[in-house]
């Protein structure tokens, strides 16, 4: 089932009708099968004002309708990719595109609002005799000579190009969406109830793996270096951990590294003996000691100095360490998880990480995937937070097809902990409303999902290299979102593998230049 009301809102398409408008005055509507309109056809989100006054009368409605249905049946026993006819009912031609999906036509794209015959003075008085039986009010019928554009035979081929790519738009979403969904039916019946580990929460491949990880080493004492993006959940990996090891009824300490200066983070760690420094009027137990039979998680390891870096390798190696002013060496049994956003591999080849630090915080690497990684649990978080400390006796909330589409668009460089935020910001803002529409969510969400698209194609200048850009800013985001799989992304977009080869050489967009670029 094709949802047309989504297609109205995606970049591409919105682009794409920009430059119809601007070149021909255009526009832009979808059908079904059968050649009834569907998704937005009022006036409202036409720019034609002539086609305006056909569209808002139901006769003229039902004559397109029996024009494109019978166009459908054309194509479906030729070989053509689209048509062109003249609506009776306006005056005007209009271009048909069907939508193929598996073979089947799901519905066409139909473009209208234009004339392709070179006798256009006789084509304008037509149009203006229909509009008059249509009852148009005078200053619409004399528009009809400014607002009718005759498209050349030369551009032609380009126009009916960018009817198709809207076509094409569609087509890849409504797969993207089957596929999404298809997948998260799967998980449902593969994983049954197990969408969480501890404060952990996701049904994805990723996830899956990581609970797995888990499983196998919350029994063990070697060190865990945990690494992944801001906001993945880090400290909740190292909790999970803690609390389901033998250790668990011990203590469990955190410390973030880059929260102090060196001198003040020792006297955290170490801690220190009175008269240490000005300041130290008694004697005070650091967290290492505090953290003896239990686990000490250290966050933002990446961001110690080297100085720090040899005295937390001391404590890794033997399991010791002496308290700031003091010449007694203390001893402790303690599991040490660390944590990073940083690459610290890259680091210890920089020189600013110690090699020998890092093999022995790396002795069980914990990757967390960012939540663009797995964009299958957005659905289930979101309804989580959503519903999190709710009102009794409200109903439970959701969010609509739409506004859930939004977030899988968006890249969430924030992670988990963002999405938190923005649920957060919609449950104050969406005033109980039980379902959460697109205009709940912030500016960021909205527009960040088109930037995630084609971005910045030109309405204005030669139609080629609008095309052309266009072109190339496709290709470049596909290769980009295939993690450069120029077989998957032909199939995508319809053309051979080879042909794919030769517009990424045209265009430039060979990997290893993009990265040198970089």
């Amino acid at each position: 089932m094709i949802n047309w009301s989504e297609f109205e809102h995606i970049h591409v398409i919105k682009k794409l009708k920009q430059i119809l408008k601007s070149w021909w005055n255009i526009d832009v509507l979808f059908t079904d099968e059968r050649g009834h309109l569907k998704g937005q056809f009022s006036g409202d989100h036409l720019c034609n004002d002539i086609v305006k006054a056909f569209i808002n009368k139901d006769t003229a409605r039902d004559n397109l309708s029996e024009l494109v249905a019978k166009s459908i049946e054309d194509l479906r026993t030729s070989e053509n990719k689209h048509v062109i006819r003249k609506w009776d009912a306006s005056g005007f031609d209009v271009a048909i595109i069907p939508i193929l999906i598996d073979n089947d036509f799901m519905g066409c794209v139909v473009a209208l609002g234009f004339i392709k015959d070179s006798n256009i003075a006789d084509r304008v008085s037509e149009i203006k005799e229909r509009l008059a039986i249509f009852g148009a009010t005078n200053t619409v019928i004399e528009a009809a000579a400014t607002q009718i554009r005759y498209v050349e035979d030369q551009d032609r081929e380009h126009f009916i190009d960018l009817v198709d790519l809207v076509s094409q738009e569609i087509v890849t979403l409504h797969l993207e969406i089957s596929s999404r969904e298809n997948r998260i039916k799967e998980l449902n019946k593969e994983l049954g109830s197990r969408y969480k580990y501890d404060s952990m929460i996701g049904k994805s491949k990723p996830m899956q793996n990581l609970y797995s990880l888990l499983d196998k080493v919350k029994h063990a004492d070697s060190t865990i270096l945990i690494q992944g993006e801001n906001g993945t959940g880090k400290e909740l990996i190292a909790k999970a951990v803690h609390y389901n090891s033998h250790r668990k009824d011990k203590a469990f300490v955190i410390q973030n590294c880059s929260a102090f200066n060196d001198n003040l983070l020792e006297s955290e760690l170490f801690g220190h003996i009175k008269g240490a420094f000005t300041g130290a009027i008694k004697d005070k137990k650091g967290l290492f000691h505090i953290a003896d039979n239990g686990t000490f998680f250290l966050d933002e390891i990446g961001d110690t100095s080297p100085t720090m870096q040899v005295k937390l390798l001391r404590v890794l190696q033997e399991g010791t360490f002496t308290p700031v002013g003091s010449t007694e060496m203390k001893k402790v049994n303690v599991r040490i998880i660390a944590a990073t956003n940083r690459n610290l591999k890259e680091m210890v080849e920089q020189g600013t990480f110690r090699e020998d630090l890092y093999y022995r915080l790396n002795v069980i690497n914990v990757a967390v995937p960012a939540l663009r990684e797995r964009k299958e649990d957005i659905p289930i978080l979101a309804e989580f937070f959503l519903n999190k400390e709710r009102d009794a006796t409200l109903p439970p909330a959701s969010l609509s097809k739409r506004a859930l589409e939004k977030l899988y668009d968006y890249q969430w460089p924030g992670n988990v902990r963002e999405l938190q935020n923005e649920i957060e910001r919609i449950k104050v803002l969406s005033g109980g409303e039980a379902k959460i529409l697109p205009e709940n969510l912030s500016a960021k969400i909205l527009e960040g999902g088109d930037k995630a698209k084609v971005q910045g194609t030109r309405v204005h200048g030669k139609l080629k290299d609008a095309l052309e850009e266009l072109e190339r800013e496709m290709i470049k985001q596909g290769l980009r979102r295939t993690g450069w799989n120029k077989s998957k992304l032909a199939k995508e977009l319809g053309i051979s593998r080879a042909g794919l080869i030769m517009k990424v050489d045209k265009y430039d967009l060979d990997k290893r230049k993009i990265i040198k670029a970089k």
